[in-house]
């Protein structure tokens, strides 16, 4: 049964031809049957050609349903105006009525339901039943306006549902796209939030490398031990820096098989310290200072303070000469975490911190402020008095709204 409900589903002008046929062949059958049936009309040989004719409307309803009608309000002038008394074929007026107001124009509709509704009236008044008295003939022409009102009212409810449809499929398909759209949005903050992630790893690992294999290539012949103490800095802080990219790249590989291998996790406020000593190693004086109580942050807070003070060491080894020196402040507030950076250094110009370096690629304090507007931060940054750089940031343990 479903798959005849679908082949009739795609083959609507089959099934309307079908039914056409039917009803010319009720509409002949019935005249030959009933020689007597059409005796009277003045014009008893248009019952044939006239049958035929709304048949053809009945055929014709969904390709053409205005033109139909209108052909259907022809017919039906033809019958009063010549005497051709209503057949079966007449059915035909009561199913271009519900066609047309499901499907066609709307002046069509109109047209329809006051065809309709006038049908019956006409035809009591041209064939009235002399054998019927007026209440029975008023109760006639009721019973067969209803047929033709409810016809009508049916085609405009389904007319109303398709439009309904229409407009839930028109906002399925605009909010599919909004999705989209906020899909590819999040895919590039993510992919912003790699980069500067990278940025960052990047930035501080690779200048610690070259500061130490600056160092032991300097000391390779006079001091081994030390050229030997620097290799090993380079390869530990290299590990960390291939441990952290695949941590950050291994978002982008989500769902394809990755290599089985361990992943840092993300830094903290704990691992500054150790930040802190790698600087140190690298030939950085820094003094570290942590003031308050410290507790447990938001991973967000935590990570971001840590990549600042990481950004902000790492412009200190690239800007501030040889003999620079720094000093990294955590204070813990009630309501938040305080960040004091300094360095004593000749430091750069501070439109190339804002461009993100000397070379002018990263992110510098631009990276900065992203990271801390996303955790609803402030930031302060700018020359020290008598030379350095100071960089100044609190961020609040919960995000602003």
């Amino acid at each position: 049964m479903q798959r005849l409900y679908d082949f009739l589903r795609r083959h609507p002008s089959g099934v309307d031809g079908f039914w056409a046929v039917v009803l010319f062949g009720i509409s002949v059958a019935a005249g030959f049957s009933d020689p007597d049936a059409y005796r009277g009309t003045d014009s008893p040989a248009l019952n044939v050609p006239i049958a035929f004719l709304l048949c053809l409307v009945v055929a014709l309803r969904r390709r053409m349903p205005e033109r139909m009608l209108l052909l259907a309000a022809v017919l039906g002038v033809t019958q009063l105006v010549l005497d051709v008394a209503t057949m079966a074929a007449d059915f035909a007026l009561l199913v271009i009525v519900y066609t047309v107001a499901a499907t066609g124009a709307r002046w069509s509709s109109w047209l329809a339901l006051g065809m309709g509704l006038s049908a019956a009236t006409l035809a009591q008044v041209r064939w009235p039943n002399e054998q019927t008295s007026a209440a029975g003939n008023f109760a006639i022409v009721v019973l067969q306006t209803v047929p033709f009102a409810l016809a009508w009212v049916l085609g405009d409810s389904m007319r109303t549902r398709r439009a309904y449809f229409a407009q839930l499929e028109e906002r399925a398909a605009r909010l599919e796209k909004e999705r989209e759209a906020q899909a590819k949005v999040a895919v590039a903050a993510e992919r912003a939030r790699i980069a500067r992630e990278l940025h960052d790893v990047v930035a501080h690992n690779v200048s610690v490398m070259v500061v130490q294999a600056d160092g032991a290539a300097y000391v390779l012949d006079a001091a081994p031990d030390q050229a030997k103490k620097a290799l090993e800095t380079i390869s530990s802080t290299g590990r960390q820096a291939l441990a952290e990219m695949r941590r950050l790249l291994g978002v982008l590989r989500t769902g394809e098989h990755q290599e089985s291998g361990e992943y840092v996790p993300q830094p903290d406020v704990e691992q500054i310290e150790d930040l802190v000593e790698q600087c140190r190693g690298s030939g950085l004086p820094v003094d570290f200072k942590v003031e308050g109580t410290a507790r447990p942050l938001p991973s967000g807070v935590e990570l971001t303070a840590y990549r600042i003070v990481q950004e902000a060491l790492t412009n200190t080894r690239k800007h501030g000469g040889p003999n620079a020196g720094a000093s990294v402040r955590l204070v813990y507030f009630d309501d938040g975490l305080g960040l004091l950076v300094e360095d004593d250094g000749k430091g750069a110009p501070h439109e190339l911190y804002e461009e993100g370096g000397a070379d002018g690629q990263g992110h510098g304090l631009i990276g900065m402020r992203e990271r801390i507007g996303m955790v609803g931060g402030t930031l302060d940054a700018g020359p020290r008095p008598g030379g350095g750089f100071r960089i100044s940031a609190l961020l609040p343990l919960k995000p602003a709204h």
